[in-house]
């Protein structure tokens, strides 16, 4: 299968890339850069010059392709403003490739993260979440879903809140980021939230599974770990980079500060049984061993 991946040179989307190329696929990969596109060449696969904000790209890409992975996202959470325009930005992207695919029964896989549900861990029959700070994520994702009943095998990967490799990613990469800056490894509330988390590996297989088996209309979870405690994540952040470990409030970490504080372990029981996916890369805690001070 030809496969048209924006998003192909990030943490996830390089490692997607690979995956499809080593299971048989070739890969056109979006590429806004020439460092970009000479990363997608090294890889082995095709690059394609353009933004996710350049939309005839983005349905070119498409129209030339027998399926399509969506993963790119600008991960700038340093306003509230900033965070909106990726979100405005991406839900255009989502509408130009969804529409190029109307009515060709090709699949069409894209992202999400997993929902929170008060007092247990989320399932794959859960809803997206479609308020707050990344609420039009949820709403773009589900429009998605919809295209089934116009003839594109649409689904959703639904990635924990840290999709890890060799310590960094996610938002565990985030704490990691904000501790150097602060020189205190800080926590919300008292740390006994949970975050689940998977390896960047065991994610790009759930991916080339969606692609090539999932029904349309279907979601998926990417979760190797049901829930970490915050706190737990915090510590290994801390002793690895020398700084002491603390609770702070959670408007020092950002526009993202109440979502780091809520409680949302999740599981992906439904997905290993159905797609037949099991992670075999390190956990969370594991990766974070390797944070270099």
């Amino acid at each position: 299968m030809r496969v048209f991946v924006t998003g192909g040179t990030g943490l996830i989307g390089s490692a997607v890339v690979a995956e499809l190329l080593d299971n048989g696929h070739t890969v056109l990969a979006l590429a806004r850069s020439d460092a970009s596109a000479q990363a997608v060449e090294a890889a082995g696969a095709e690059p394609l010059r353009g933004a996710l904000a350049d939309l005839d790209t983005l349905r070119a890409g498409a129209a030339r392709a027998d399926g399509v992975i969506h993963l790119a996202f600008d991960h700038d959470f340093s306003s509230p403003d900033t965070l909106a325009k990726s979100v405005a930005e991406e839900s255009a992207a989502l509408a130009a490739l969804g529409d190029e695919l109307v009515g060709s029964d090709r699949p069409f896989v894209t992202c999400s993260g997993t929902p929170h549900v008060p007092g247990r861990a989320s399932t794959e029959a859960d809803p997206l979440m479609t308020e707050g700070p990344v609420g039009g994520r949820g709403r773009a994702v589900t429009s998605v879903l919809g295209l089934s009943s116009r003839g594109v095998r649409s689904s959703a990967v639904r990635l924990p809140r840290t999709v890890h490799h060799q310590g960094s990613g996610g938002f565990a990469g985030l704490l990691t980021g904000i501790a150097r800056r602060t020189g205190l490894s800080g926590y919300p509330g008292d740390g006994a939230q949970r975050w689940p988390a998977v390896h960047a590996l065991d994610a790009a297989v759930l991916f080339r599974l969606a692609l090539e088996q999932a029904e349309a209309g279907t979601s998926w979870h990417a979760v190797a770990d049901e829930g970490d405690k915050v706190r737990d994540i915090a510590a290994v952040i801390g002793r690895r980079l020398g700084l002491p470990v603390e609770s702070v409030p959670a408007e020092t970490l950002g526009p993202l500060g109440q979502i780091f504080a809520s409680d949302q372990p999740s599981s992906s029981a439904y997905t290993r049984q159905a797609l037949g996916w099991e992670p075999k890369h390190p956990s969370l805690l594991e990766d974070l061993e390797n944070i270099q001070p």
